[in-house]
């Protein structure tokens, strides 16, 4: 049986390529176990990584939750019971993930596809990509962190645009609403995300991870707790070996080679 998660590394950029191109890229339960077992092993270190890719293969990015195989149809199935035991504690740990995250949109990111389409560090889109919030047009609620991440991305007015209207939304478009950071040309997607992603392989590990972190906590935190969590955070900066060789060549103004420590 082949993967449904293909998995390379190379020069501290770990990339995870949805592998079940002819339904392209539907999520199955071994998709989203493969992935967070990958996921899962860069957290505890034995996959090493700096930095992780997540993209689909063929012509697709995702096409939303496998329906074929059961989830959200049936009057014996609970599909928030699915989420709750497949999805959520994948989620978890890819918002917890220490290192940043690309996603690299090619072709259709729907449904549950969507949600972790825009759930990068950074959204890198083709310009054939398009995003869709099919939930409606099957009788469900958005989910898989849809309706958490795409608020606080594009705003109330355009989620409830997005979710209620149900309209394909084009890169173009994707990108005006601020959901997406990037949209090049389909045949440099993923060498495009893959140099971005070398440059953050590259950077102060931990600075990285403790950026992440405050942006993600800032939403439940008020103005002086998340003062707070900015001392915290630059006090550990600032005593990784990262940050003494970045003080020291801002001064001797040359590049910075990090160590990721």
């Amino acid at each position: 049986m082949s993967e449904a998660v293909k998995c390379e590394i190379t020069e501290d950029v770990a990339v995870l390529t949805l592998n079940d191109p002819s339904k392209l890229n539907a999520l199955s339960k071994k998709m989203i176990s493969e992935l967070h077992g990958y996921i899962k092993e860069i957290i505890n270190g034995e996959l090493k990584a700096r930095c992780l890719v997540i993209t689909g293969e063929g012509r697709g990015f995702c096409a939303g939750a496998n329906l074929v195989e059961g989830t959200g149809l049936g009057a014996d199935v609970n599909p928030g019971e699915e989420l709750e035991k497949v999805y959520h504690p994948f989620l978890i740990d890819l918002k917890n993930i220490p290192i940043p995250l690309i996603t690299a949109v090619n072709g259709v990111a729907a449904g549950a596809g969507c949600s972790i389409g825009v759930f990068g560090d950074l959204v890198y889109a083709s310009k054939s990509a398009y995003f869709y919030q099919a939930f409606k047009f099957i009788g469900l609620v958005p989910d898989a962190s849809s309706t958490y991440v795409i608020p606080r991305k594009i705003g109330m007015a355009k989620a409830m645009e997005f979710s209620l209207i149900g309209e394909k939304v084009s890169a173009e478009k994707a990108l005006e609403w601020g959901l997406i950071n990037y949209v090049v040309d389909d045949d440099k997607l993923m060498d495009t995300a893959i140099e971005t992603a070398k440059t953050l392989a590259s950077g102060p590990t931990v600075a990285l991870k403790l950026i992440k972190q405050l942006y993600w906590n800032s939403f439940s935190n008020n103005f002086e707790g998340q003062l707070a969590a900015e001392s915290s955070a630059q006090t550990i900066a600032g005593k990784t070996e990262d940050s003494k060789i970045g003080v020291m060549s801002f001064i001797q103004k040359k590049k910075a080679e990090f160590k990721g420590k």
